[in-house]
């Protein structure tokens, strides 16, 4: 069976980029979210084994840590994992502090060890 992706808050191009990284090093099909609304509606009714959440949302420049919050406080929901997708350190450490795994930003992606942090996910 194919995993499946969610990605949420990506403009355009980032979500290409993120969606050929991934299935250039996994078997994944990668779904698209662009605010909470339909995050949670395609959390609700698809089954996901990674959440991908842009730091800041392109729809509206929203903190994508505060989807990764309210998913987290949804028990029907809190299992799934997420990750953050960001440079930036210490909005990984926050993302982390709320329950998600760490992740990763856009210029990690030939990094062996981004591949390595998925596979546990994807793999």
């Amino acid at each position: 069976m194919t995993r499946r992706v969610l990605d949420v808050g990506n403009c355009d191009p980032d979500y290409m980029s993120i969606a050929q990284f991934l299935q250039t090093h996994f078997a994944v099909e990668v779904d698209r979210a662009h605010a909470l609304d339909d995050t949670l509606t395609a959390l609700r009714t698809g089954q996901y084994c990674l959440m991908l959440v842009n730091r800041k949302l392109d729809c509206d420049y929203s903190d994508g840590i505060e989807i990764i919050r309210r998913v987290k406080a949804d028990q029907s929901l809190a299992n799934v994992p997420a990750m953050l997708v960001t440079n930036y350190s210490e909005h990984q450490d926050a993302a982390v502090a709320i329950g998600a795994e760490r992740g990763f930003g856009k210029l990690e992606f030939n990094k062996p060890e981004t591949v390595e942090r998925l596979t546990r996910f994807l793999g």
